[in-house]
């Protein structure tokens, strides 16, 4: 029942073909679908033909399809930019309590020490945490996962060393947030008279949101109701040993494994070299099966030509998936597949009644605390972890008018037809 569908794998064995392919057939199903690359190299924009950036962007020749590579990089620039001043201006650059004057007065030898410790830390943390990129990108894939305009989002990780970094994050970032909240305590009204009180609030209530965020994305990685991670491998020894290493710590991290492609499986020949290596090949299938207990092991043969642009993109989804037929216009869920096999929700629903609309939003992982509903000028936004969404609608909306249901991940708003407040 998945919104989220995961391709990840060794570099260079087809993680980008598979998800660009899944998520042109997806939209040839009539579904509105996001494909997001994390991958450094940015190769989606090559296996679609296309050129795409930061944003989402349309992709010619397929409607409802949209696609996005991230820059982590230059999100690192907007996250807490003030934390890092606000360190810098307590130690007035000169370490210690040199920067604050005669403020520093105000704390005793131990609070002395424990401000100069968690400032170390947070600094320490700041400059070497592993991976925050990393751990933006998913904060970043959350919010298009947050807004149910987008049906199904398909994301094309990057390679496998640097997914299973992304999947022990939300632990460290949480551990590194908690460090900078901690620091705020013991600054406390010391960091209102240097900042000043808004200052202060923002840099605490930024700290708070980004650490729900982070829970949240654990929550919605390891729902099965939500995800599903397809491991994508090729049929030699290292690929495999990285195929069985990966599946276990999936596993110790609870993430719901869909399915494993075996990619670029030598044809049929009656030639004594390709026929030994097609054997070969067979036999390290046999092994996956036998140590992937209970997933779908499924495998794709190399094609005749390299698999570029839209058109052998195409071809590529019909024999993963079969014939793209429009799905059903109900939330879901929706079985797909033939090689391999996903079940998949809608983003939203609307039906008008005679005197209602009825709208169905699929929030994976939402829980009620983090939900808030309003209204501005007949429109209405729906917000998750402080972020907001508009919610498409034909009635001019008044929040405290809309009767708001939540059950099994999927939110049903009742508004009553009207023409105005």
């Amino acid at each position: 029942m998945s919104r989220l569908l995961l391709f990840g794998g060794k570099g260079g064995v087809g993680k980008t073909t598979t998800s660009s392919a899944t998520a042109v057939w997806l939209a040839d199903s009539g579904l509105r679908v996001l494909l997001v690359s994390s991958d450094p190299a940015h190769s989606t924009s090559d296996s679609l033909d296309v050129t795409l950036g930061s944003v989402p962007t349309p992709v010619e020749g397929v409607p409802g399809l949209f696609g996005l590579e991230m820059d982590p990089e230059a999100k690192l620039s907007n996250l807490l930019p003030k934390v890092g001043d606000a360190m810098n201006n307590m130690s007035g650059g000169k370490g210690g309590f040199g920067g604050m004057g005669g403020l520093g007065m105000m704390l005793d030898s131990n609070a002395k020490q424990e401000f100069e410790d968690m400032k170390s830390d947070v600094k320490t943390a700041d400059m070497i945490l592993p991976g925050l990129d990393e751990a933006l990108a998913f904060d970043e894939l959350l919010k298009h996962m947050e807004n149910p305009t987008w049906d199904v989002v398909v994301f094309d990780t990057a390679p496998t060393g640097h997914t299973l970094r992304f999947l022990s994050l939300p632990e460290l970032i949480e551990a590194w947030s908690g460090r900078l909240l901690r620091l705020m305590r013991v600054s406390g009204g010391i960091r209102s008279m240097l900042f000043g009180r808004k200052e202060s609030d923002a840099m605490k209530e930024e700290l708070e949101r980004f650490r729900r965020r982070v829970l949240h994305v654990r929550r919605v990685l390891s729902d099965q109701a939500t995800t599903s991670f397809t491991l994508v491998t090729i049929p030699e020894r290292m690929g495999i040993n990285e195929t069985l290493r990966a599946h276990e710590s999936l596993v110790e991290y609870g993430l719901p494994i869909g399915g494993c492609l075996v990619n670029r499986l030598t044809p049929v020949f009656e030639h004594p070299f390709l026929s030994n290596r097609r054997q070969q090949e067979m036999e390290r299938i046999a092994e996956l099966e036998e140590s992937l207990d209970g997933v779908n092991v499924a495998s794709l043969e190399l094609a005749e030509q390299e698999i570029v642009g839209v058109a052998a993109l195409r071809e590529t989804g019909r024999i993963l998936y079969g014939e793209p037929t429009p799905l059903p216009d109900t939330i879901g869920p929706h079985e797909i597949g033939k090689v391999l096999f996903h079940d998949l929700h809608r983003g939203m629903v609307a039906d008008v009644e005679d005197d209602v609309e009825k709208v169905q939003l699929h929030f994976p992982g939402l829980q009620r605390e983090d939900l808030s509903l309003r209204s501005e000028e007949g429109v209405l936004f729906v917000g998750v972890n402080g972020r907001e969404q508009a919610v498409p609608t034909q009635t001019h909306v008044k929040s405290s008018q809309v009767k708001a249901s939540l059950d099994n991940d999927v939110l049903t708003l009742t508004i009553p037809r009207s023409t105005k407040d």
